[in-house]
């Protein structure tokens, strides 16, 4: 036999024996129980409990904060966020306690800003019938913004880490995804949207005899209680179980980290071209070209209803794909997929100026959900673990792990653009006619062609070139198997000679 023979068979000999390393190492074994598999789904679920929607109609209608007063307040809480994230960051990853690096931070702050939170709903009864330019009350939502984010930071960077550190087996955080994506399908994941929208409608039409102010503040209060409760439940029964390095890293390395660690870079970027996108909800072109939602929200119940069970089902194809495709192929083709289906619904809007029609909108908003449900478990599972395997990623070839400092830098611009982005929304807002205060469903026609436009198409092709950096993404199959089993081999090897370390310490 050959020498050339002889290498390939190896390599070949090598590669199975990475194979099934891998598969008893990291595929087979499960590190979260059933107490904590139960948590972690309705933590999941809370998250899609706490937001009704409608946060820009309670600033505009409730609130009342003037556009160009909000845009500038806007500039301002941006760059406060972006400065204070990188030394918060800094702060959260240079944290080594006994109960871990996150958990200190996720379990201090969940109740005492619960219920500083609470306070936000309350703006309108400590400030009522003032108009957009009143001075006090803009203090307070000034300084109130400013403090709710710092804090927020703490815990916003403190559990995007969290959820990647949870288990060190990536089919098994896979499978909790999926489950959770699951559940929260089924327990009505857009629930209190549908509930918030049909009593807003009924305030806003006059059919009951209610101040707005009342069911934000009923309804935000009881979820986003709930959704805290559930959340505290999770932080205290869950664990870090993905050993963090024993030097602390510095925010230098962080930073660095974005262009060292190439899947955060293409994140990085993909979201900051896909943020250049303008426009508006579609919940805004819903109330002001129809005068109420319920109609639309009725239509949701029912087609979650009638295409529920394609969702559901679509979590089966979520492994099949991911033995059969990249992460890039399924990354990039749901997005594209994603955009036909929004080109055809705004397709369907100026033929005949359908976006006037209510029955023609409803009957093509209800044929764009159903076809969104295909992929739907696709979608859901794929994106939320691409940010995990990116962390990944970096301790695979950096040696250490900075959740929270890397994904700080990773927002760094991005949290930039949005500011200005928000701002220039709220100016585009005021620049097409938009007029605060007016009774829904009565602003002029051409304001209402442009709140469909800014809604559908304006969006879609702004953000278009967010798509470019996705088709990069380098980890392929064979990448990421080999890039398992060595980060297996690793972790195995750090703890046990942590393990020698101590024994040495102790015999001396």
């Amino acid at each position: 036999m050959s020498d050339n023979a002889n290498a390939t068979e190896r390599v070949d000999v090598k590669e199975a024996a990475e194979q099934n390393a891998n598969k008893n190492i990291y595929r087979s074994f499960n590190y979260v129980g059933t107490k904590e598999t139960i948590a972690y789904l309705f933590n999941d679920w809370s998250n899609t409990f706490s937001g009704i929607g409608y946060g820009e109609r309670y600033i505009w209608d409730v609130v009342k904060i003037d556009f160009g007063i909000a845009a500038v307040v806007s500039l301002f809480t941006g760059a406060w966020d972006i400065i204070n994230d990188t030394f918060i960051s800094a702060i959260v990853d240079n944290t080594r306690t006994r109960i871990g690096k996150f958990r200190p931070y996720l379990v201090g702050f969940q109740i005492p800003m619960t219920f500083i939170g609470l306070l936000y709903w309350f703006i309108p009864y400590f400030f009522p019938n003032t108009a957009a330019t009143y001075v006090p009350k803009l203090v307070f939502y000034y300084i109130f913004s400013v403090f709710t984010e710092t804090a927020n930071t703490f815990t916003g960077v403190a559990k995007s880490g969290y959820m990647s550190t949870i288990t060190p087996n990536p089919n098994e955080r896979i499978r909790l995804i999926t489950l959770a994506e699951l559940l929260t399908g089924y327990m009505g994941e857009d629930m209190p949207r549908y509930i918030f929208g049909f009593m807003y409608d009924m305030v806003t039409t006059g059919r009951w005899k209610v101040q707005l102010r009342t069911i934000f503040m009923g309804m935000g209060v009881t979820c986003a209680v709930i959704s805290s409760a559930f959340t505290l439940w999770f932080f205290l029964v869950s664990k870090e179980r993905v050993p963090q390095s024993i030097e602390k890293p510095n925010v230098k390395e962080g930073l660095k980290a974005i262009v060292t660690n190439y899947p955060v870079l293409l994140m990085c970027l993909s979201e900051f071209l896909q943020g250049f996108g303008v426009g508006t909800s579609q919940d805004n072109y819903w109330i002001d070209v129809f005068g109420e939602n319920s109609m639309i929200n009725t239509l949701k119940a029912l087609v979650s209803g009638i295409s529920g069970p394609i969702g559901s089902i679509s979590y089966a194809f979520v492994a099949p794909l991911r033995k059969r495709f990249s992460s890039k192929f399924l990354w990039v083709g749901s997005d594209m997929y994603g955009d036909m289906i929004s080109l055809a619904f705004f397709l369907i809007g100026i033929t005949n100026k359908n976006y006037l029609k209510l029955k023609p909108m409803l009957t093509a908003y209800g044929f764009s959900e159903f076809l969104s449900k295909l992929l739907f478990g696709v979608n859901k599972v794929i994106n939320a673990d691409l940010w995990n395997e990116a962390m990944d990623y970096c301790e695979w070839k950096h040696g250490y792990r900075m959740e929270a400092t890397t994904g700080v830098a990773k927002n760094l611009v991005i949290k930039l653009e949005r500011t200005f982005m928000n701002s220039i929304n709220l100016f585009v807002m005021k620049k097409v006619g938009y007029v605060q205060g007016l009774k829904v469903g009565t602003q002029d026609a051409r304001t209402k062609k442009w709140l469909f436009y800014l809604s559908t198409v304006v969006p879609l092709v702004t953000s278009a070139l967010g798509i470019v950096p996705k088709m990069l993404w380098p980890i392929s199959k064979k990448k990421r198997t080999q890039m398992y089993y060595e980060l297996s081999e690793h972790r195995n090897r750090a703890v046990t000679d942590y393990v020698n370390s101590l024994k040495e310490d102790e015999n001396a």
